[in-house]
């Protein structure tokens, strides 16, 4: 029987109790289709600071490495704002990436059938959205040096260095090359080359190494027409390729057209090694510890996880099938209320989940 070891970040806020249905379910789906999860649980985020005075502590870095993938639930809370940055929880999710080199992360926005009318946007705009967001997730501005404050003078002034070299771009455009060439083989470059010239430099790196493959239809585009077209239009997108700040925005506007940030999963990689498996959504300290979180994206994240880094294809399709008949039911959380549903706990519809396996 084949054996995998994961590691599971339940985080802040509602992490764990997402966390919890996605352990139930995990166990529940490996035994139907005849392998074994170890699930090995370790702090992260607030929670670690709490315990360690460190959100990134080095065992559960270390653990990370040593793992075949990891389930990252959520982290961060209002109340660690006013600690030096580097204490932050966000500071940890940057740790972990940069740590396990995950530079490319994958985002899917498909529209769930049973949810088109949950989106704000008319259903003839968002009924056949199907794209994925590939984002450069070790470089950039939120990476760049020289960074700081400057507080000798007069008025106090702040500053981030965006910077890329192309190497860092070639990587990435190779990912979203051999995504697009299991889909529609249509790529467009999001950057903002005119007036930066980082991006003028992804710009002419993209196309250098998408013109090798003559499958690859590219285009290119500024990021705030992006942004307009995301929302009139979405359709028009099959693989969005850009850097890290811009598909920071961008795959979370992308979010929206589902109808909720609480059903998006997301994947981030590298070329070797354990890839993290994580929900779009934050930690929504406000409702945490109420049962009334939506766990989907979470249970879509554990569904990437099976089929991109274990290669359990069947156990991920058994996963989102059951997810999608549980929808199609018109079991619904809170978030996804459309006034005709019937709105189930966190806890209630995993359990839901749980059966249609």
């Amino acid at each position: 029987m084949q054996k995998y070891k994961i590691v599971l970040l339940s985080g802040d806020g509602i992490g764990p109790e997402i966390s919890e249905i996605s352990k139930k379910i995990l166990k529940k789906i490996s035994k139907k289709h005849n392998f074994e999860i170890e699930i090995i649980e370790k702090l992260f985020g607030g929670i670690a600071y709490e315990k360690y005075r460190n959100p990134a502590p080095e065992e559960t870095i270390d653990q990370c490495k040593k793992s075949d993938a990891v389930l990252l639930a959520c982290v961060g809370d209002p109340k660690y704002d006013s600690l030096e940055r580097e204490l932050r929880p966000e500071s940890g999710l940057l740790k972990l990436r940069s740590s396990l080199n995950l530079f490319a992360n994958i985002r899917p926005v498909k529209i769930r059938k049973s949810l088109v009318d949950s989106s704000t946007l008319k259903k003839e705009i968002v009924e056949n959205v199907d794209l994925i967001v590939v984002r450069e997730l070790i470089s950039g501005i939120y990476f760049g040096k020289p960074r700081g404050n400057i507080t000798n003078t007069k008025i106090p002034k702040a500053f981030n260095t965006m910077v890329y070299d192309s190497s860092e771009i070639e990587r990435i455009t190779e990912i979203a090359i051999k995504i697009a060439n299991q889909r529609n083989k249509r790529i467009c470059s999001v950057d903002k080359s005119n007036v930066l010239e980082v991006s003028q430099l992804w710009r002419d790196t993209v196309l250098k190494v998408t013109s090798k493959d003559k499958n690859i239809c590219l285009s290119n585009m500024y990021v705030d027409n992006a942004a307009m077209q995301l929302i009139k239009d979405p359709v028009q997108f099959d693989v969005i390729l850009t850097s890290n700040l811009f598909g920071d925005i961008l795959s979370d506007l992308a979010a929206m057209l589902t109808g909720s940030i609480g059903m998006l999963p997301s994947a981030s990689l590298n070329n070797n090694g354990p890839g993290v498996f994580e929900p779009v959504h934050g930690s929504a300290p406000d409702i945490a510890g109420k049962n009334i979180a939506n766990p989907i994206a979470m249970l879509l994240s554990a569904s990437m996880m099976l089929k991109i880094g274990l290669n359990e294809n069947e156990a991920a399709k058994s996963l989102e099938n059951a997810v999608d008949r549980v929808l199609s039911k018109g079991f619904r959380t809170a978030d996804l209320n459309d006034g005709s549903s019937e709105v189930l706990s966190c806890s209630e519809i995993g359990n839901k989940i749980l059966d249609e396996i």
